[in-house]
Formats: structure tokens, sequence, C-alpha cells
């Protein structure tokens, strides 16, 4: 309980952290500061450009380090305001010695120079050109390009998350993430263009705060204090000297970092969680800038006492880190009942994941077909599937989601649909399948199988007999091409399940662009939205078209203010779609072959049938039907003709429906074009041939 605590105030104070240093910052500008906290500062300053340099190293992408362009502007802001107070030192005490203003400049005026006020100038204008020629100009170049190109390219990468998202290979979720790294990553190449003018500006100013520091400590040690133009720029210059150096060193440091970061190809937390999770996050960095900080501490000549304390502070920082680390994945470490009643406790609606509308799951052999990175080609197959389904049918089919299942046989495959289980199957990554066709010659031995979009037979094959199978005349699939078909063959055969509301009302939102008033004048005025979804539905379960939907709310506007039956509904608007259904199922042929009801059956229907037109037909006829049907269309495929079946207004839902089994689609005498030619070839419900009546017109 008490560490529980402990890491709550520890979180508090991260909370403040980034405030209270803003705010120290700009008071050091116009507040008086020792000597001695001058050189805590000074150090502090040298430690935070060496931690960002670090952290700028171990950064894998840009946006690991996100933060860097405010860090950026908080360490040139630190440089400033110690340069503010260190010029108020010099100025006021400068002429009682050279460590008027502290161990530290004193230090870098003497060990790093010689006590040479003359190389220390030329080596701060050489520091000042690497940092404001080379570096800061090198990385707000970079800065400006990565930023151009980054908001260029954002277009391309949204249509690829899109296309992604689309064929299933990634979650909503997943999709989402990547957006805001899209946006992120556009904002921190803008952010870091800007940010390098501070840079920019910092360099002039040392200049110029240089000049000041050496002009103005001359005349004060001159006039004010009555010493010799020698003593006094022995003095000042020497301070002038040291301070800059010791701003520069830091600011060229923190320059490196920045060209680091930019020059190489988080979490969701507010700007101070970031700044310390990612700045002092990582006790391993901090470690090492403790270590830096005592070698420098025990150097001769160095201020021993500030860079120890600080590497000894950076060092119990680093050791904290790390027990807070520790501590934290403790506290989550909870006994198993403890973790349910927690689970139970706070589980919500929004806990619960949504059901994938369609969902393909793989054994392990079979993910390489489906890793683009291997050349897998289901995913692309699947999406060329839906498109040419889109553009025949009317219906986008939702994306599917894909994953690997390790409880499945290695070769397995499962589809579902809407959480159920519809299709299974079995596909081997290194053979092909070889399916039968009529004019086949010779077999091919193999394992069976089955093409799950056609139902023809097959055997699976190796890949050298590719060659052999086609000669042969057999069709030849790759086992992610068997995958995908079986994937299409469960959405077109469900067809009606994925045309839910949130898609009929896709579907007429695009109607209203090019026909406003029409969806209107259909839905809510005459039909409810429910209405209008089940007779789409029942026209695509029949394999009908809806991209002509204005036809079809035309024809819905037309008849629902005398009827809302909806198979009344679906009749009337088969027969408005009569010729597109017509032409589509006999490839625009003008003489319709077809099969026809023997009159004997066409008479015991219509004796069953109720009056509202549904059907209440006798257990029996239920299931003669499918037989009777298998046999008419045994007849009619060995004449070669379209297998269809012909019936009479009347009949057809009732029909269609129990016929949909077995694959025979039937049509009504309403739906035929006036210039087509009738021909029925074939009589269902007769236990021999019957010669065809030729039927002109409709």
């Amino acid at each position: 309980m008490n560490a529980q605590l402990a890491l709550n105030r520890s979180s508090s104070l991260v909370r403040m952290a980034g405030p209270v240093l803003v705010l120290l910052i700009l008071a050091m500008m116009v507040l008086p500061l020792p000597t001695f906290m001058l050189d805590m500062l000074f150090t502090f300053n040298i430690s935070l450009a060496m931690i960002v340099l670090l952290v700028s190293l171990n950064a894998n992408r840009p946006l690991d380090f996100s933060v860097f362009p405010t860090v950026l502007l908080i360490t040139t802001l630190l440089r400033l305001s110690l340069n503010v107070a260190s010029t108020r030192i010099i100025l006021i005490n400068g002429h009682t010695g050279t460590d008027a203003a502290g161990k530290v400049i004193e230090s870098f005026g003497n060990f790093l120079v010689g006590g040479n006020y003359t190389v220390g100038f030329v080596v701060f204008v050489i520091l000042v050109i690497i940092n404001f020629v080379v570096i800061t100009r090198g990385a707000g170049r970079i800065a400006e390009v990565a930023a151009r190109f980054t908001l260029d390219a954002m277009p391309g990468k949204q249509l690829a998350i899109d296309a992604d998202l689309n064929s299933g290979s990634i979650s909503e979720q997943e999709a989402r993430r990547q957006r805001t790294d899209i946006t992120r990553e556009s904002d921190f190449y803008g952010a870091m263009d800007g940010a390098s003018k501070f840079v920019r500006g910092d360099a002039i100013a040392a200049i110029i705060i240089l000049a000041i520091n050496l002009i103005g400590g001359i005349a004060v040690g001159m006039f004010q204090h009555d010493l010799g133009l020698s003593e006094a720029l022995g003095r000042y210059a020497l301070l002038t000297v040291g301070d800059g150096l010791v701003a520069q060193i830091p600011a060229l440091v923190i320059s490196t970092a920045a060209g680091i970061v930019v020059s190489r190809t988080s979490n969701e937390q507010d700007l101070n969680q970031e700044f310390v999770s990612q700045l002092f996050g990582r006790p391993q960095t901090l470690y090492v800038a403790a270590s830096v900080l005592a070698v420098l501490g025990i150097i001769p000549g160095m201020p021993h006492v500030a860079f120890l304390v600080l590497a000894a502070i950076l060092a119990a920082a680093a050791y904290m880190v790390d027990l807070r680390t520790r501590g934290s994945g403790r506290t989550i470490e909870v006994e198993p009942e403890e973790e349910g009643v927690e689970a139970l406790k706070d589980i919500t609606w929004a806990d619960l994941p949504p059901v994938d509308v369609l969902a393909l799951e793989v054994g392990y052999r079979l993910i390489p077909l489906l890793d683009r990175k291997q050349g897998g080609q289901v995913l692309n197959l699947i999406t060329e599937s839906r498109l040419r389904y889109a553009l025949e049918m009317g219906l986008v089919v939702p994306p599917i989601r894909v994953r690997d299942n390790m409880e499945l046989r290695p070769n397995a495959y499962r589809i579902s649909l809407k959480g159920v289980e519809s299709g299974f199957g079995e596909a081997f990554y290194d053979q092909l399948l070889a399916i039968e066709t009529t004019d086949m010659m010779g077999k091919i031995n193999g394992t069976p199988g089955v093409d799950p979009l056609s139902g023809a037979n097959g055997v699976w094959i190796d890949m050298e007999e590719r060659e052999r199978a086609l000669l042969r005349g057999y069709r030849v699939f790759e086992a992610g091409e068997i995958i995908a078909r079986h994937v299409e063959a469960v959405y077109r055969t469900n067809a009606g399940d994925l045309l839910g509301r949130a898609e009929v009302q896709q579907l007429l939102n695009s109607v209203n662009v090019s026909s406003p008033g029409l969806v209107e004048e259909v839905t809510p005025h005459l039909l409810p939205l429910t209405s209008v979804q089940a007779v789409l539905q029942n026209l695509v379960n029949e394999g009908v078209s809806i991209r002509d939907t204005r036809s079809i709310l035309e024809t819905l506007a037309a008849r629902s203010s005398r009827t809302h039956d909806i198979d009344e509904l679906t009749e009337t608007v088969r027969a408005s779609l009569g010729r597109s259904i017509v032409d589509r199922m006999f490839e625009s042929a003008e003489t319709l072959y077809v099969i026809g009801l023997a009159p004997e059956l066409e008479n015991r229907l219509i004796a069953e049938m109720g009056e509202e037109g549904e059907a209440m037909m006798s257990p029996e006829l239920l299931e003669e039907l499918p037989a009777m049907a298998e046999q008419a269309m045994a007849r009619q495929a060995e004449t070669g003709r379209a297998l269809v079946l012909l019936v009479s207004p009347a009949l057809r839902p009732a029909l269609a429906g129990i016929l949909r089994r077995v694959g025979l689609p039937v049509l009504s005498y309403a739906e035929i074009p006036a210039d087509k030619h009738l021909q029925i070839t074939t009589l269902m419900g007769m236990e021999h041939e019957h010669e065809a009546a030729q039927i002109s017109g409709a």
C-alpha cells in the first residue's frame, strides 16, 4: 500500500515537472542567482544535453522522440536564461577575480583554453560557426524537406492503409494507429523545421551576448572599479569566454542530436508525461550520463562537487526509475481470483470485441499464403474477387478478417460468417488443385479435392505436374487461389446476410447523390428501411444484381402505395429488371431454352397454394421437388442448354426458395422480355422426356 502511494505521488510530481521547469527557467532571467546555484545549473545544462544526445541515438525512428521539438525549445531557453544570469553576475562581481561567476565558468575559461582569452575567443567563434553554419542549417534543411515530402505522401499512405484494411490484413484499431502515426510524423517534421530556428537564433544571441559581456565588463571595470584597460580585459574577457564556451558546448550537442533525429529513417499521453517518459524513462540512459559526469568530476581542475553530486543524483534517479518500473510490473500481478473479480467489475459494452462479418482462419502451414512479404497472394485475390462481385452484383462485401489458428490442422482453413463457421477445407501449400472439365483427356492421379466455387471434382498434384495437367484439359489452381475461391463461394451463397441496414443506408446515400428526392420518396415516406432491405436481400439471395438501384427504387415507389408485402414487391422489382436478369442468365440470346413444369405437377402446385400465395405444400411434395429438379437438370444438361426453370408468377417465389439448395434458378413469365422467344426443352415432374413446346413471346 505504501509503495502504491509512493508511486501515485511520483506520478503527480512527474506531471508537475514540465510547468515547474519552465517557470524556473523564466525566473532565472529576472532573479539573481548565487554562484553555487549557477554552477549547478550549468552542470545540469551539460548533463541534459548529453541525455538528449543519448536518447536521440537510441531512437529507432523520429516518432520515438516526438517531443524533441519541445525539448529543443526548452534547452535553448535554459541556455539563454543561464547567459542572462551569468551576465548579471559577471558585470556585478567580475572585478573580484576569475571565479566571480562560479567555478564552472572559471574552469572552462582556464582549463579548456589554458587561461588565454584570445584562444577562447577563437574556439568560441569556431564552435558557433560549426553549430550555426554546419549542423543547424543542415538539420533545418532536412526537416524542411522531410516535412514537405511527408505532407505530399500522406494521401498515398492513407490509401495504402485503407487498402490493407479493406483486404483484412490489418484491424480497424491498427488502421487508426497507423493514421495517427502518419499525422504525428507530419506534425513532427513541421515542428522540427520551425524548431531549428531556435538553435539558429541561439547562435546569433550567443555572439551578441559575448560582445555585450566583453564591452560592458570592460566599461564597468574601468569606470566603476578603477581597473586599468589591461587588467579589466584580462578579468572580464576570461569570464566572457568561459561563459560563452559553457553555453555553446551544450548547444552544439543539442544541435547534433537534432541532426541525428531528423536524418534517421508513443504513447498516447499528454506532453508532460511523454516528455518525462521519453527523456528520463530509460534508467540505462541515466546510468550512462551519471557515469560520464562522474568521470568528468574526478578530472583535475574540474568542479568535483558539482559533477560528482549531479552524477550521484542521476544515478539515484536511474535507480528510482528502475525500481518504479519493476514495482509497476509487480503491482499488476494479482491473484487469479482478484483478477477475475476486477475484470467482471470493470467490464463494459465497449470491452466486448465486435463479431467479424467475415473471418478467415488458417493453420500454420498456410500462413505464408497470407503474408505479402513472403509472396502470399490470398489477400490480393480476395480483394479482386470482392471488386468483381461489387461490379457484378452491386453489393460491396465487407473486408475479411484474417488470422492464424493453431488449433486447426496445419493445412486446414476455416471461414466464418458473423461468428458462425460457413466454410471449411484443406489446401496444400506446395501443391496444385487440378479441376476436371468436360473436355479433358485422361485422368491424373492425386489426392481428391473439390473446387469450392464451382463444386467440380479435382485432384491435388505436385507443382511439377502443372504442364501435364494443362495438356490433359484440367483447370489448375494454386492453394492460395483455392482459399480465395472458397471465400468467394461463402459470400456469394450468403449474400443476403451481408446486406445489413448500414450497407443499405450507404447504398441509398450513393443513389441520393445522383437522384435527389427518389430515396426520400421511397423511405421513409412509403416504406420503412427494413422493407427496402428485405427486398434487396431477396434479390441478391437469388443472384439478381442490385446495381440498378435507381430502377429498383422507382419500382418500389410506384408499387408500394398499393401493397407492402415483401414477396409481392420483390416479384414486381424482378419484373422491372427482367431484361437484365434474362440477359445475364442466357448471355443475351434471342431464343431461351428453358425447363418447364409438367402439367400434372403445375396443377398440383396450384392446388396446394394458399389464397394469399404462400406455399402450403404437403411434406411429400416438398421432398419430391428437389429430386424432380435434379432429374430435369440432368436431362437439360445433356442438351447443353441453360439450367433455368420457367413457371407462372404465382408459383415462382415458393419454388425459388425450395429449389435454391439444388442450384436451379426460377424465372416467371412476367420477367421474360417481349422480344425473346421461349422454347421448353425439358419438363420437370415426369419420368420420361416430353416433346418440347415452342412458345413465342412472353
